[in-house]
C-alpha cells in the first residue's frame, strides 16, 4: 500500500507497511494503490511538479509478494499468481515513464527485484550508504526476467559489466559501489539525509517549471526500446507559445 502527500510542488509517494521491518512487498492491493497514487499525481500535475517515491524502515521494497503467490496451494496456482503480479506491475513502470514531471526515488533501505525495478523507473535514485542494498534476486531464486524488467535494465544500466554483475551474478550493491556503477545519483549515511537530499533535488527540479508533457515525451524518447515493450507512444509536443 502507499500514501500520496503534496509538499508545495512536490508529490511524495510513500510505500507503507505495518512496521519498520515491513518489506513493502508488491501484491495486488499494493500495486493497485501505487497505480492510483501515480494517476492522482498526474491528474494534479502543473508545470513545476515533481515526485518522490520513498518508504520507511529497513526496506524500500523487497519485490513481489511471493508469499501470496505460494499461498495459492499449488505450483500452477502460484505461477498464475506470480504472472498476475508481473503483468499488473507493467502499468506501474509505464506510468512512471509517462509521468509529466521529474521523479526521484529515495531508497532508504533494501531495494530488491521489483523494488529495484520501481526505483530505476525514476529519473534519479538517491540511496543510503550505510544500510541500503540494491539486489536482483531472480537468478538466485530461479526466475527469469519479465521482458519489461530486462528492457528497463538495458536502458538504465549503460555498462554491460554492471548488468552482468547485477543480473547474472546477483551481486548485492551498496551505496558507494552503486555510485561508481552509475546506478544512483548520490548516497547518504542516514534515512534522514536521504529524505532531505531527495526533497532538495525534487524542489530544484520543480523550480525549473518545465512543461510536464514535454518532459515526459523527452524522457520516453531516451528509452525507445523500453517504451516499445511497455506499449508507450512517443509524440512530438510543442508547448512554447511563440512557436
Amino acid at each position: 500500500m502507499c500514501t500520496l502527500e503534496k509538499h508545495g510542488d512536490v508529490f511524495v509517494l510513500t510505500l507503507t507497511g505495518s512496521s519498520d521491518v515491513d518489506e513493502h512487498r508488491f501484491g495486488p492491493p499494493a500495486i493497485d494503490s501505487i497505480l492510483s497514487a501515480i494517476a492522482k499525481a498526474k491528474a494534479e500535475a502543473t508545470p513545476g511538479s515533481a515526485l518522490i517515491t520513498t518508504s520507511h524502515g529497513k526496506f524500500f521494497s523487497n519485490g513481489f509478494d511471493l508469499a501470496w503467490a505460494q499461498a495459492a496451494g499449488s505450483r500452477t496456482g502460484a505461477r498464475e499468481r506470480l504472472h498476475f503480479m508481473v503483468e499488473s506491475f507493467r502499468p506501474v513502470v509505464a506510468a512512471m515513464m509517462d509521468l509529466p514531471m521529474p521523479t526521484v526515488a529515495a531508497v532508504n533501505g533494501h531495494a530488491a527485484a521489483a523494488g529495484l525495478t520501481l526505483a530505476l523507473s525514476h529519473d534519479y535514485v538517491i540511496m543510503r550508504r550505510d544500510k541500503g542494498v540494491l539486489y536482483m534476486s531472480e537468478v538466485d531464486i530461479g526466475l527469469t526476467l519479465p521482458d519489461y524488467f530486462a528492457a528497463l535494465f538495458r536502458a538504465k544500466m549503460g555498462s554491460a559489466t554492471a548488468r552482468r554483475d547485477v543480473l547474472l551474478r546477483a551481486k548485492k550493491i551498496k551505496g558507494e559501489e552503486a555510485l561508481r556503477m552509475g546506478l544512483v545519483e548520490a548516497a547518504y549515511d542516514s534515512e534522514e539525509q536521504v529524505a532531505e537530499a531527495s526533497m532538495r533535488l525534487a524542489k530544484q527540479l520543480a523550480g525549473r517549471k518545465w512543461a510536464g508533457e514535454v518532459y515526459a515525451e523527452i524522457r520516453k524518447s531516451l528509452y525507445p526500446d523500453l517504451c516499445g515493450v511497455l506499449g508507450l507512444d512517443i509524440r512530438a509536443v510543442v508547448s512554447n507559445s511563440k512557436l
